[in-house]
């Protein structure tokens, strides 16, 4: 096991997931302590880095894509305060991050895992029921049924007509984006033949965000919503499918794409020539000891072959 604690959070890696606890620091944005502690399985991860820095460094997991609702809805787009697969790590504790660092990625090449998009949540995104206040309005989420209200700041336009409540099978997609500048953000819930061009604050189902500290809990309010709609690319892993039984549930998912770029090199090492190189000597040396089977053997250096 691999474990790294750290003012802003704690990582927990026992060879199968890595366990994410948001710390007490001031750093820590309120998404991720109001989100909680996240488990992330092994089976979700396309890599793991350590960025240096002159005064700290930065852990960084990055996940598949379409693993997570929260990552699906926000593409990238958190503060770093407020992204759970984020860790600020001391300089004097680089050692330990870089022992976590191998440890992931030794268990994601002997594991086979790869690095493409899946076609379904491996997280489970926010539980439910859920309720977020910002903005100009509230929703409410209990897992099946949405529902905005809103508050005195609303446009009128808007809140004459009322709290508007949605059924998740009225829904075509869940958008969300934060405030940036003079641009203002957005939680939007797009329904059939809803106007594409309607801003925010006309629109009686989206609310208006304007930048505050409530702002990055509309994510998650609607992350709890994407985690329980189709997933956006079960359709194509379907129509891409050949003909014939379909497949059981315990057949591993097959990824829609070529593997997503590696991990940039870093004090852990990345995936350059030399590195990977290195890394077959060393699974050699570990089959001819007999640490790995004749078949663990074969597994890992195939995904590091794959990589060079």
């Amino acid at each position: 096991m691999a474990e790294i604690i750290q003012k802003d959070g704690t990582w927990i890696f026992d060879g199968e997931t890595v366990r994410i606890v948001p710390g007490k620091d001031r750093g820590v944005g309120l998404l991720r302590g109001t989100l909680g502690e996240i488990t992330v399985p092994l089976g979700a991860l396309a890599g793991i880095s350590l960025e240096a820095g002159r005064k700290s460094g930065r852990l960084r997991l990055r996940l598949r894509d379409g693993a997570d609702p929260l990552l699906q809805l926000t593409a990238g787009r958190l503060e770093d305060g407020s992204d759970p697969y984020r860790l600020t790590v001391e300089n004097d504790r680089s050692g330990v991050a870089e022992y976590l660092v191998d440890e992931v990625r030794n268990a994601l090449l002997l594991d086979g895992v790869e690095s493409g998009p899946v076609d379904r949540f491996l997280l489970r995104g926010p539980a439910v029921p859920i309720t977020v206040s910002a903005g100009d309005g509230t929703v409410f989420f209990d897992g099946e049924r949405i529902r905005l209200e809103w508050n005195w700041k609303t446009e009128e336009s808007k809140s004459s007509g009322g709290a508007r409540s949605l059924e998740l099978g009225d829904l075509e997609s869940v958008e969300w984006r934060s405030a940036a500048g003079l641009e203002n953000g957005f939680l939007r819930f797009r329904v059939a033949r809803s106007p594409a061009s309607v801003p925010a604050k006309y629109d009686p189902h989206a609310v208006e965000l304007w930048g505050f500290k409530k702002d990055p809990l509309m994510a998650l309010a609607g992350a709890a919503v994407v985690a329980r709609l189709p997933h956006p690319y079960a359709a194509a892993s379907s129509a891409s499918a050949p003909a014939g039984p379909a497949p059981g549930p315990a057949l591993a998912t097959t990824p829609l794409s070529a593997p997503a770029p590696a991990d940039a090199a870093g004090p852990a090492g990345g995936d350059d020539p030399d590195a990977l190189l290195r890394r077959l000597r060393e699974l050699g040396e570990l089959h001819q000891a007999g640490i790995l089977t004749a078949e663990e053997f074969a597994t890992a250096k195939q995904a590091v072959l794959k990589r060079l």
